[in-house]
Parts: structure tokens; sequence; C-alpha cells
């Protein structure tokens, strides 16, 4: 199965020609090395990217010279949707580990749209779940302390990979530095630290080197208000499958 594939099935229960029609769109593979950039803000762009393994974030830079992380990818996220609107990357899209992407040009993702509806649609309700997601955490951090700005981000990077790999604990590796903490909740690295430390002394949050785990997931999201946005999203307003309607041109043809 593929990736992409793997994330929208979660979601729904996929056609023959729906799977079919998106492991077409994962044909040509490149790999990054952890830190390589893949697209830099302002760059034109005419290419998505499906992950098929790694983690990346996109980030822009502010007139100060320090980041903004704006949003992290796993696997089955598509990347560079910002630059759909303009031609050109909103964003710097950069490897956090090893990441494999399959490059996908905009003219397939829009047949995709005309002759897979419903995927299409799917695909718009799994986008504006995350931009909601990336709404909460735009008001953690306009809002709260530090240490729930880092629980709210462990939460959301939890929630969306249980998306993909099915597994309901609460344990993944974690391999952001302090600094990309830092970077996505607006915190310096010593602050990172020190919310770090302050989870781990309400007991609901253990560390490992770069393991994570999450004791008791009800009892954080009370704690810090988190909302689960990818877990379920509503399939019931979908078309149907198969519902594509012939082009103008094609109509006559008929």
């Amino acid at each position: 199965m593929s990736s992409l594939e793997t994330r929208l099935a979660y979601h729904l229960d996929l056609t023959f020609s729906e799977r079919e029609a998106l492991r077409w769109l994962e044909r040509r593979e490149r790999s990054f090395a952890p830190g390589e950039i893949v697209v830099r803000e302002g760059e034109a762009c005419d290419t998505l990217f499906v992950v098929a393994s790694g983690w990346l974030h996109g980030s822009v830079q502010l007139p100060d010279g320090q980041r903004q992380i704006l949003r992290f990818y796993f696997v089955g996220d598509i990347t560079t949707t910002l630059s759909i609107a303009w031609g050109r990357s909103a964003a710097t899209l950069q490897a956090v580990s090893g990441a494999t992407l399959f490059e996908m040009p905009k003219a397939a993702f829009g047949r995709l749209f005309r002759q897979h509806p419903r995927l299409g649609a799917l695909l718009y309700a799994v986008s504006v779940s995350e931009q909601v997601a990336v709404a909460d955490r735009l008001t953690s951090v306009g809002r709260t302390d530090g240490m729930t700005r880092i629980a709210t981000l462990l939460l959301d990077i939890r929630s969306r990979l249980r998306v993909v790999d099915g597994i309901d604990g609460a344990t993944f590796e974690l391999p952001l530095t302090q600094q990309d903490l830092g970077d996505a909740v607006g915190l310096t690295k010593t602050h990172v630290n020190r919310s770090l430390k302050a989870l781990e002394e309400t007991g609901l949050v253990q560390r490992a080197g770069r393991v994570i785990r999450i004791t008791d997931v009800e009892r954080l999201c009370a704690l810090v208000g988190f909302n689960d946005r990818h877990g379920e999203i509503a399939t019931d307003w979908l078309p149907a499958p198969g519902s594509a309607q012939p082009s103008p041109a094609a109509a006559e043809m008929t």
C-alpha cells in the first residue's frame, strides 16, 4: 500500500480505482539526507511531494534572521501545497531525518481531482483539518506557557503519526532538536529545555534519548486543552465513488 493511500484509507474505504490512482502518483522517487533542503522559500515550484519515509518541516525566514517552523510533515503527507496558489514556494521544505519523497507534478494532482472527485474532496477535508490544527498551535503559542506549547505540539505529532502507523500507543521517536521545537512554538532552546523538564515532572511525559512516551494521553489532553484534529474526519458529505463528470468537450463527443 502506498503512503498516501495508507493516509487516506484511514478515513475512507477506498475503491480499487481510487487506490490505483493514488499509487500511480507515487512513481518518481527522490531521497534526501538529514538537513537537506528540498525547496527554498520563494523558489519556483511546480511539483508536490508525497512523503514516503522520514520527517520534514516547512519554515519561513523572519526579518531578524530567525526561523519560524510552520508545520512538520510525516509519511503520507503532501508537501509544498503552499506553492499551489502562486507557483513559488511560500516556505522552505527541509528534511529533518533521512527522507524519501515521491515527486508529483501539479498537473497530475489536478487530474486526480478531476477523475476522482471523492479523493479530491477527502484531500480537501484533510487539508482543512491540518489548517485547524495549525490554528490551534498558533493559539497555544500566543496564549499559553512554554510547557503547554510543547505538550500541545507533542500531542499533535502523536495524533498525526497514529493515522499512518495505526498504533494506539503513545510512544514515538522524536528526531527534532530543541531548536526545532523552539522554532515551532516560539521558544528559546533554554525555555524548551525547562518546559520539557516541567512536563516530565507532571509524570505525563517521559523521555529516553529521542524517544517520547506520553503516559496518560487523556490527562495530558485535558491539562493543556488539546483537541485531536486528525483522528476523525467527517466523510458523509463526500461525492459517491466514480462520480466524475465528463468535460464539456468529452460530452460533445458522446
